[in-house]
């Protein structure tokens, strides 16, 4: 078996949990880790990581085209997650490096479990509330009347693998009427998890509560706007846990301050890492957390599984699981 040389980068949380990641990666060879900065150039990150050809990777930094220009030979990227929006993958294919994602499966519950948290917390003011009892101002808690999530009419915007799993709790578990908007997906495929399949207009206009789980793509970029905030009902609920481009930050941050958007829970920013002075972070009706929905110890330890049978496998020769143009490369040890 070869020895390799792997790279953890931008990942707060693979290895940290379950070190027996790290140790079975050592096993292959050295790791190390590394923290850039999210908008580091292609080539600088490349110079940066020569000599390593296996790497398991955040959703930072961009691995772009300049970057597989520059990069000696890398066999793997094995994304610590399911989404690959910071791949080129036709320059990655083109250098003949594979990249491997995470089972969808794998952050399903965790994430649409985190979807609706986020979004309860906000509708029944949850932080809020707390912050005056560690006040000693209990008796404020007549501010803190909030509204219940039961028997709602919720648009679900991306109704795949975590979306799904929003739309099948919602429905029989909250009693939600469901609304589905999803162009990949056929009104069977949405009624199987109590979802029915709308075009984004209907949505918005009839929805109390919006849940963004859609993946990001050219065509999803920035899908709420201004325009499209102006649609939905006064007063509406949204949370969002997969990717903070989906939305204008402006049109939310408008929304917020003309009371058109009630609550807004995010566990994703445009641009992360977050910081205290985002705009969001001016409104008490808003919540940010770190794109945490992941973050339960039975996601993160078959994450980190999955990541590391990666790398193990190109050791041995073999294809990852979950190869997104595995068909066009073929792997020696």
């Amino acid at each position: 078996m070869n020895e390799f040389r792997i790279a953890i980068v931008n990942s707060s949380s693979f290895g940290q949990v379950f070190p027996k990641h790290i140790e079975r990666l050592e096993k292959l060879g050295e790791v190390a880790h590394f923290t850039f900065d999210s908008e580091i150039g292609g080539k600088e990150l490349a110079q940066e990581l020569q000599g390593y050809n296996l790497i398991v990777a955040s959703v930072t930094p961009f691995f772009t085209e300049e970057f597989f220009e520059h990069k000696d030979e890398l066999r793997l990227i094995t994304r610590h997650g399911i989404g690959y929006n910071n791949i080129d993958l036709v320059a990655a294919k083109k250098h003949n490096t594979l990249v491997s994602i995470v089972p969808a499966l794998v952050e399903r519950d965790a994430v649409a479990e985190n979807n609706i948290t986020n979004l309860l917390s906000v509708m029944r003011m949850t932080v809020q509330s707390q912050d005056r009892v560690k006040a000693d101002r209990w008796e404020d808690r007549a501010e803190f009347v909030g509204h219940t999530l039961y028997g709602k009419t919720v648009g679900v915007i991306g109704v795949g693998n975590t979306g799904s799993g929003v739309a099948e709790t919602l429905r029989q578990g909250f009693r939600c009427q469901v609304l589905g908007c999803d162009p990949n997906k056929s009104a069977m495929e949405l009624a199987q998890f109590g979802a029915k399949k709308v075009e984004l207009d209907e949505l918005l206009e009839k929805a109390d509560v919006i849940c963004l789980c859609a993946s990001l793509t050219d065509s999803s970029l920035h899908m709420i706007d201004k325009e499209q905030v102006a649609k939905m009902k006064d007063h509406v609920y949204l949370s969002n846990s997969a990717r903070g481009a989906l939305v204008v930050e402006e049109a939310i941050v408008e929304g917020l301050a003309s009371g058109k958007i009630a609550g807004f829970a995010t566990d994703v920013l445009e641009v992360e890492p977050g910081r205290k002075d985002h705009p969001y972070l001016a409104f008490d009706n808003a919540l940010v957390t770190p794109h945490t929905s992941a973050y339960t110890m039975e996601c993160l330890e078959e994450m980190g599984n999955k990541c590391v049978t990666d790398c193990e496998r190109i050791a041995e020769g073999l294809l990852p699981g979950r190869a997104v143009q595995a068909e066009s490369i073929f792997v020696t040890a």
